[in-house]
């Protein structure tokens, strides 16, 4: 470490606690976000009736890969959170494979994000005010916005997020209510809770846009070094988030096929988009509750670009601080304790990317929105498919603990293949992510993006091992131990 940047590396320890973290995760995944955007779309494409119970299924995949990823949280603490679990168990080159996956992965997510917040906020204006800008314009504002948050104590950000977060939640809980309150044609259809309408066609469709949703599942293990208590915190933590999101989403999923009938649902939301939520609402709680539930819309996706901006900037933070990528990226703030450089470089890629799709005069949401999204899940899911494996060979070399079978291999070896199947169903209907006259080559090109960056990942990790290999020994590792003796990268080289 160099001198100068020796006085402000590290984050600051103990400023966040379970409910900080389950703050961070579900405002990832953006519950609003999901129920405007998400089911809507979900709907539209797929046609499914029975798509409300495809979040509970996930939800109980993602359940069982929780279950060995809480239970390596335990001996694993890093800001690089998946990229640390994937070093630990599959091999240093895998894990910086796996940190450059992530990189693509949650920046395709997050810059994705400012086209909808854009678009949304540009819509808000001109509607309610009057005030007539470019999508881009609000998109940069936003960004300020984020930018600016996003070197700050990481607890003001968490507050911050609260704040939001409950307020949406509470709006998609007025939501459920009016819609279950007021069903089409006098009674509650339990179509949508069906299983046979849910194993049906147009399932792959639904499977692929509803793992979208759980994107940010990581975000517990990224603030790892931050908590009190990360053998406990984390691992509590994901069970609240993977609980109160899975059965979030089906219920409001479920209660939008309520209020719009069930044979009804893909046509309304192929028509109005999210505004079928907003036309709910205005219908039959008034134009005042359905402007607010907007605004709280707006700022549900301000809540996801501050929540998986602050995740890039700490994968970028704990790559540079372990040397995988430029040293630079390791300070942070002498105050507030954020990765400052990582923030800033975020912040930097996202205006360049933004910028990009500008000038080319594409669609801040068919766009610049669907195209990055659906980038991200695939990153995303691979992730953590390749996690659950590292788990069982993590503890494969650690028979001793207090982590029993079910931990260490069972549920951590059923994880892989259920997450492998769901990656392989979300490849194969990755145009079920696009919108409709897409080009046919974004098919695989966009689900290519996270391969390319995995495979440039890999192929740095043998690079390290072979002309650094002092670095190579301390990949994953963390703060605690970034410096490796000469035998330890011997043995590295070796590997």
């Amino acid at each position: 470490m160099s001198a100068s940047s020796a006085s402000d590396t590290g984050l600051r320890w103990g400023r966040l606690g379970t409910v900080h973290l389950v703050f961070f995760t579900v405002a990832a995944s953006a519950p609003l976000t999901v129920l405007g955007g998400g089911v809507t779309t979900m709907y539209a494409v797929s046609g499914n009736v029975g798509a409300a119970l495809s979040y509970v299924l996930l939800a109980g995949i993602l359940a069982v890969f929780a279950v060995g990823y809480a239970a390596m949280s335990r001996f694993v603490s890093n800001a690089g959170a998946f990229y640390a679990y994937i070093a630990g168990g599959l091999g240093r080159a895998a894990g910086v494979s796996g940190s450059f996956v992530a990189l693509a992965a949650y920046n395709a997510i997050q810059i994705g994000l400012y086209g909808l917040f854009g678009a949304v906020v540009g819509d808000f204006m001109a509607t309610k005010f009057g005030v007539e800008q470019a999508w881009w314009v609000w998109a940069l504002i936003g960004l300020l916005v984020v930018g600016a948050l996003g070197i700050l104590q990481v607890d003001l950000n968490a507050t911050v997020l609260a704040v939001l977060l409950l307020l949406e939640c509470l709006a998609v809980v007025v939501f459920d209510v009016v819609s279950l309150g007021n069903p089409a044609g006098g009674s509650v259809s339990l179509a949508g809770l069906d299983p046979g309408n849910l194993f049906a066609a147009g399932l792959g469709a639904v499977l692929a846009l509803g793992i979208a949703s759980f994107t940010g599942l990581e975000s517990g293990a990224i603030y790892s070094e931050e908590v009190r208590d990360p053998r406990r915190t984390v691992a509590r933590a994901t069970y609240i988030a993977v609980a109160f999101t899975g059965g979030f989403y089906a219920l409001s999923a479920w209660a939008l096929t309520v209020a719009t009938g069930p044979e009804n649902a893909q046509a309304a939301s192929a028509g109005a988009g999210p505004e079928v939520v907003f036309g709910i609402l205005a219908e039959h709680a008034g134009t005042t509750v359905s402007d607010v539930v907007y605004l709280l819309f707006v700022t549900s996706v301000l809540a996801a670009l501050l929540s998986f901006h602050n995740g890039v900037a700490r994968y970028l933070f704990a790559l540079g601080r372990e040397r995988v990528l430029p040293a630079y990226l390791d300070r942070t703030g002498v105050r507030t304790g954020a990765p400052v450089t990582g923030s800033l470089t975020q912040s930097v890629l996202a205006l360049g990317v933004v910028v990009a799709f500008v000038l080319a005069d594409r669609d801040p949401v068919v766009d610049l929105f669907t195209w990055l999204s659906g980038v991200s899940a695939v990153g995303v899911v691979l992730l953590m498919t390749l996690t659950s494996a590292a788990v069982v060979g993590f503890f494969r070399r650690r028979p001793e603990g207090e982590v029993n079978t079910w931990q260490r291999l069972v549920a951590p070896a059923l994880a892989t293949v259920l997450l492998f199947a769901v990656l392989l169903v979300l490849v194969v209907n990755f145009d079920a992510l696009l919108a409709p006259g897409s080009p046919r080559y974004l098919a695989w090109l966009l689900p290519g993006v996270t391969v390319v960056a995995g495979l440039a990942g890999l192929a740095w990790g043998l690079v390290l091992r072979s002309t650094r290999p002092t670095v190579y020994a301390a990949v994953g590792r963390g703060a605690a131990e970034r410096t490796a003796t000469e035998e330890e990268a011997e043995v590295a080289v070796n590997r």
